[in-house]
């Protein structure tokens, strides 16, 4: 009988989660990404495990002492490293005002004030700046939206890709709005705005010169009005996610986390385009995990998902909105997808990101 195998010395060929080093999938919206947030980040900031963290901060102005009359601020910031700087259907600049503007919006507020910070790149042709910042303020005006503040520095060559921005922005809460992941309740429908998967391929095909028969364009836009027609249908809202890094996929995972219930959706029913579906089979890619820039997942009451689909369906950025599954009283803090073939299949956070640097 051969002895039996020495494992002594042999390495896991999976990924280990214990780094002493940044690796690129701490960016991602992953599982790396949000153990960095749960076990770095809040420690240092001094900020619970247990507290919702949402697209946006809610800022209550009469708890906080800062107004009398009360009222309740959204208080977002995202920064955008994407590569390219200009893609199908976008750039970084129009990408930077969008992102930022649907942060805000996804806590029901309409964005009233953004600030901007621009990282440059010695030997960045001034051309190219004044095409990103025309894209931020052609974006800023269909938004409905001001950039205020800002600021700019410049790095050695070499040490940057062009340009990094940075924006912040804040946006009024409307009275009896409470918009929050904790609030996925058993009976919800999830609905999806619109086609999946396009900003992710389409940064992907311009970044590799990829061609599909078709160009992939990105699906880059503001929500913020979308999301006011929504509120004036019902103000109960449940729950609104922006699912950009991580795609829907990490949005359903965190909101079942979250809220402590079970969400299960219908692969048929998911609306993934044909090009789309057809370059992530290219590519090994999950059209799920993809990030999206002009997509919104809402959880809402059985009684108003028809009003609310309705409204949406009536918005330019919500024509295709659908329904695409429920939350359930069943495997709580876990999502699930009914597959085409009527098996039940469980759904988990990527560990790090499909496609990095496209936001």
């Amino acid at each position: 009988m051969a002895d039996k195998p020495n494992f002594n010395g042999w390495s896991c060929p999976l990924p280990l989660r214990d780094y002493e080093r940044i690796v690129i999938g701490h960016g991602g919206g992953g599982k790396l990404s949000a153990e960095l947030v749960e076990h770095l980040f809040l420690p240092a900031f001094d900020v619970g495990v247990s507290e919702e963290l949402r697209d946006s901060a809610v800022i209550d102005l009469g708890t906080a002492g800062l107004a009398e009359s009360g009222g309740r601020l959204a208080f977002s910031t995202d920064s955008y490293v994407v590569r390219p700087l200009f893609f199908p259907g976008g750039s970084i600049g129009d990408l930077a005002i969008n992102g930022t503007v649907n942060d805000v919006a996804m806590s029901g507020a309409q964005p009233i004030a953004l600030s901007s910070g621009f990282i440059l790149e010695e030997g960045l042709e001034m051309a190219t700046l004044a095409r990103v910042a025309s894209d931020m303020g052609t974006a800023a005006k269909l938004a409905g939206v001001r950039v205020v503040t800002g600021d700019t520095k410049v790095v050695d060559a070499g040490q940057a890709d062009g340009v990094y921005i940075n924006t912040a922005g804040i946006g009024i809460i409307p009275e009896g709005v409470d918009i929050r992941p904790g609030r996925a309740t058993p009976g919800d429908v999830v609905i999806l705005s619109g086609p999946i998967g396009m900003h992710g391929v389409a940064v992907m095909s311009k970044r590799e010169g990829l061609e599909f028969g078709t160009e992939i364009e990105s699906d880059s836009a503001p929500l913020n009005g979308l999301v006011a027609d929504m509120l004036a249908v019902s103000k109960d809202l449940h729950v609104l996610r922006d699912p950009t890094r991580g795609g829907v996929t990490a949005s359903l995972c965190e909101i079942a986390t979250t809220a402590d219930v079970g969400i299960a959706y219908e692969e048929a029913l998911l609306p993934i385009p044909a090009e789309v579906a057809g370059a992530c089979a290219f590519l090994g890619l999950d059209a799920m995990s993809v990030a999206n820039e002009g997509k919104l997942v809402a959880i809402v009451a059985p009684e108003d998902a028809d009003a609310v689909l309705g409204a949406m369906q009536a918005n330019a950025y919500g024509r295709e909105a659908c329904i695409i599954g429920k939350v359930v009283d069943a495997h709580h803090g876990v999502v699930v997808a009914k597959t085409t073939f009527g098996a039940t299949r469980v759904v988990d956070l990527q560990l790090g990101e499909q496609l990095p640097r496209i936001c």
